[in-house]
């Protein structure tokens, strides 16, 4: 058995990962690169494998730099199964038709305004290829075992990362190899804890936050604090957010301060399509978070909801204090960088960043000080207040990453570090070998590791 290493090492992004035993291979997530131009325009690269020869594609969750490149892999030839738990599969269906309009609409804009260098600009793909990667999916059970090529298994235990998010488990030839995708965090509000592992032959664990451990304090206290402050100073609240997870754990907390009175009576908009369609799906599978349907719909309900894009546009003609939820979560694409053009400049806002922000995103750039963003060929003024509410993040830390790899009662014959920046991956491959013992190595882009040997 061998696994080859296709994206997801030396950043954030980009998670592809081949498994081969004989003829047979597997591809553990397939996403999108996302930040640095250079990563970027990798997704526009031809895929080192033929996808013609890849027997299925494994999901451990929905987010688009773990399953934004399905299109592109099934209209380049894959012809296999892609197998996903019922959340996340519900969850692409979303995501990949969202992500293909953006690449439609941000071509057609690039166009129309002649900003692109490439004349004309095209999307990376197309709502239709989004379609065709969506009939593509199979929906598994946690916790079961189920075959999904000739000798292979396949077992997905819960994460607590996202709605719908899994350890993948492959059991080929007598050898097993888990990946954790994202790892989630214990005691999270809204989802169940990540699954205890007990072994593995070889392991695949990502590094967001190899290096550091998110902040203690309460995130409703901060929240609080930063809307009351902003509102009295005349600002609005506007939270680029993921639209799947971190915007119905924002919803939540904003539920529970209005409900105890500890924030002003400011209206509440959730203005992504796609946020909107998720906190739907959210609520239909709520055996699979910590919440009660009751509770779920209480939560979502705290927001109006903005689907069209007049509404969305009034909301910039006439702003007034409010908290406003948009995707993307680093504004990278989506109605949030049009939400920028208005509230960045005007230093009575607030720009309030949820989590991890990539390297070359504009929320990397936003938190690191920058003066200006560029948006659509402009430079747009950063004027506002800029913060980031670090302790939300849906990843583990550190110390939770070592706590979570506590509980195994053997070592992997190999420990893959992956899905970090360098330095994050560097300092928890020192953390694990030096504290666990365990062999270590943090791939590099194209490597591929014989494991039988």
């Amino acid at each position: 058995m061998q696994i080859h290493f296709l994206g997801g090492v030396g950043t954030v992004t980009g998670s592809k990962y081949l498994v081969e035993a004989g003829s047979r291979r597997i591809m553990v997530d397939c996403g999108l690169f996302q930040g640095y131009k250079n990563l970027r325009l990798l997704n526009w690269k031809t895929l080192p494998v033929d996808p013609r020869t890849i027997d299925a594609v494994v999901l451990t969750h929905a987010h688009l730099d773990h399953s934004g490149y399905l299109p592109v892999l099934v209209r380049d030839g894959f012809q296999g199964r892609i197998y996903a738990t019922a959340a996340t599969r519900d969850l692409c269906e979303i995501l990949l038709r969202d992500c293909a309009y953006l690449f439609e609409r941000d071509a057609e804009f690039a166009n129309r305004h002649q900003f692109s260098k490439h004349h004309p600009a095209k999307p990376l793909y197309t709502q239709a290829d989004a379609e065709e990667a969506i009939k593509r999916f199979t929906t598994l059970e946690f916790e079961q075992n189920h075959k999904v090529a000739d000798g292979i298994d396949l077992n997905f235990s819960h994460s607590g990362h996202i709605l719908g998010s899994a350890f993948v488990k492959l059991a080929c030839d007598g050898e097993t190899i888990l990946f954790s995708g994202d790892l989630g965090r214990p005691n999270s509000p809204t989802m169940v804890d990540p699954a205890i592992v007990r072994s593995t032959d070889h392991l695949v664990i990502e590094s967001t936050y190899g290096n550091r451990q998110h902040e203690t304090d309460d995130p409703e206290d901060v929240l609080a604090d930063i809307i009351t402050r902003t509102a009295a100073r005349g600002g609005a609240v506007v939270i680029p957010a993921f639209a799947v997870g971190r915007s119905q754990t924002i919803l939540y907390h904003l539920h529970r301060l209005k409900e105890a009175n500890r924030i002003p009576d400011l209206p509440i908009f959730l203005d992504s399509p796609m946020a909107i369609n998720a906190s739907e799906i959210f609520c239909k599978h709520a055996k699979d978070n910590r919440l009660s349907e009751a509770e779920c719909r209480a939560t979502c309900n705290v927001a109006k909801y903005i689907r069209h894009h007049e509404e969305s546009k009034q909301l910039d003609r006439n702003p007034v204090p409010m908290v406003l939820i948009s995707a993307s979560g680093m504004a990278t694409g989506g109605r949030i960088i049009h939400h920028l053009k208005t509230f960045a400049p005007d230093p009575r806002n607030t720009i309030l960043f949820t989590g991890f922000q990539a390297g070359g995103t504009r929320g990397a750039a936003m938190n690191a000080g920058a003066e200006t963003i560029k948006i659509h060929g402009q430079y747009v003024k950063v004027k506002a207040e800029v913060r980031n509410l670090h302790m939300l993040s849906a990843h583990a830390d550190a110390d939770e990453i070592m706590g979570w790899l506590g509980h195994f009662e053997t070592a992997p014959r190999n420990t893959f570090i992956t899905h970090g920046e360098p330095d994050a991956a560097d300092a928890l491959r020192h953390r694990i070998e030096e504290e666990m013992g365990w062999t270590c190595h943090v791939p590099t882009l194209g490597e591929k590791f014989d494991l039988t040997s």
